[in-house]
């Protein structure tokens, strides 16, 4: 929604001094906040209309965050037909869930003809069976079937997300019926950046730059002038490689076709800016062991998505404390081996995730393959060993200074060396052998190294102090 001149100065003389939207942290303005939920309570549409005019789609989709449940739903039934239904793809899946439970099926399913193709199955796409089926129903054939036929992809790929309006021209025609054509038809998208050029079964055979076309002369032969190489992904393909296709090739736009090669969408780089923070998101959540988890869901939403890893890492520090049992022994006799022993687990771990994190980082980007998995080994051991022999000698110092014992010193700076040894094989190892046993290395990696880092250090260190004083 654009506000007029007129609009504004109406504005400013029925609500005064209206604060900014954001403060000076960018954050959602308090002041500006109560002042729309006071417009709300007074339950006067046309005052709300004129209030929220001026915003962007997703400036609306953060206020609609701040605001309470009554609040939100409050406001989209003040904005009425004038609610832009695209302000749902920019708020988080809870509260778009929230919303789609309590709005009218028949509201949304005028909401969401408007709407790009892509930004309609967004929508569509979490909500129950029958009440999709019901809004489906309630829209014209054609936008029916092509919303239909995207859905029926799988969750994440390439179709899930195309956008099913394109202009597609067939090779014989010239530069000028192609703009004349452009011109006359009242289908057309309403942002584009090229033109697709398809045989009568719609396969695809070229593309079409508009910067190209327009410089080019009206006779000109669209055959002539595109280009040949066209870059295309499949239907069912992750949006995750769409994605990577976009970076490596500096796209804006990118064809989807479906098994049989024919074209039946595009993806545009909106979309895939979303794809690429989405997948950004997941993969650092996972790398902590929250699943999908939103800033709006509750405390059991919260607790479900993270109680599964932490309950594996419990199990795994099972396994440390069975190290530390066997020398408990040795410990009773000399307590400053008690004192010591979280350093050297504590930079293990650390040094451990340090290397998982480049290493599960590259896969997830397909940078690590067949020709540099090996460089990428040799180097994170050699640091993990340098990292090692640098903390060595800086623990065997102040163990020595701190306890008066210099042959403690040199233990636990030998444990020292061994465990960031350790820590630097397995944080690039064991994401590596998860992603070869098509395990998501961000999800796995994290317990496992954690374990390894904990285990050889407190038995490295142990072990090594019960020779060295004669306690074992």
């Amino acid at each position: 929604m654009v506000q007029d001149s007129s609009q504004a100065t109406e504005n400013e003389i029925e609500f005064g001094d209206i604060p900014p939207l954001r403060d000076e942290s960018d954050h959602i303005n308090r002041d500006w906040i109560d002042q729309l939920i006071d417009l709300i309570a007074t339950e006067d549409s046309d005052e709300v209309k004129v209030f929220i005019a001026p915003l962007h789609a997703a400036d609306v989709g953060d206020v609609l965050e701040v605001l309470s449940s009554g609040d939100r739903i409050g406001l989209i039934t003040l904005l009425g037909d004038e609610f832009d239904y695209s302000v749902l793809t920019e708020i988080d899946d809870g509260i778009r869930l929230e919303l789609m439970v309590a709005l009218p099926n028949a509201q949304i399913a005028r909401g969401v003809q408007d709407l790009d193709s892509d930004d309609a199955v967004y929508i569509l796409e979490d909500i129950e069976g029958e009440d999709q089926a019901e809004i489906l129903a309630q829209l014209p054939t054609f936008e029916r079937l092509a919303l239909r036929r995207s859905l029926d992809f799988p969750d994440d790929t390439a179709g899930r997300r195309m956008q099913t309006d394109f202009i597609a021209i067939p090779p014989f025609w010239t530069v000028g019926q192609t703009i004349d054509y452009m011109r006359e038809a009242d289908d057309l998208p309403d942002d584009f950046y090229q033109i697709y050029v398809v045989d009568p079964s719609y396969n695809l055979l070229g593309t079409l730059a508009l910067d190209r076309m327009l410089r080019s002369r009206r006779p000109d032969s669209i055959e002539s002038i595109m280009n040949n190489n066209a870059i295309d992904v499949a239907a069912e393909e992750d949006q995750e490689e769409a994605a990577r296709l976009f970076e490596r090739y500096d796209l804006l736009e990118l064809a989807v076709v479906d098994e049989s090669n024919r074209m039946v969408g595009v993806l545009t780089i909106d979309d895939i800016v979303d794809v690429i923070q989405e997948e950004a998101g997941e993969d650092i959540k996972r790398l902590a062991g929250v699943g999908d988890e939103e800033i709006s869901d509750n405390v059991w939403d919260a607790l479900r998505s993270r109680v599964t890893w932490l309950m594996v890492n419990l199990v795994t520090a099972v396994f440390a404390s069975l190290v530390i049992s066997r020398f408990d022994a040795t410990i009773s006799q000399m307590v400053a081996l008690a004192v010591l022993m979280p350093i050297v687990a504590s930079m293990g771990g650390n040094a451990g995730t340090q290397a998982m994190t480049v290493t599960v980082r590259a896969l997830s980007t397909k940078e690590l393959d067949k020709f540099n998995v090996r460089r990428l080994i040799t180097r994170e051991v050699s640091v993990g060993a340098l990292n090692g022999v640098i903390f060595a000698l800086i623990i065997g110092v102040v163990a020595t200074v701190w306890f008066g014992n210099p042959l403690l010193g040199g233990v636990i700076a030998v444990a020292m060396v061994i465990n960031m040894f350790a820590a630097g094989v397995s944080g690039i190892l064991i994401p590596i052998g998860l992603d070869r046993l098509n395990i998501d290395p961000a999800v796995a990696s994290t317990a496992f190294v954690t374990t390894v880092t904990d285990v050889v250090g407190f038995f490295a260190f142990l072990w090594l102090a019960g020779l060295a004083f004669g306690l074992l």
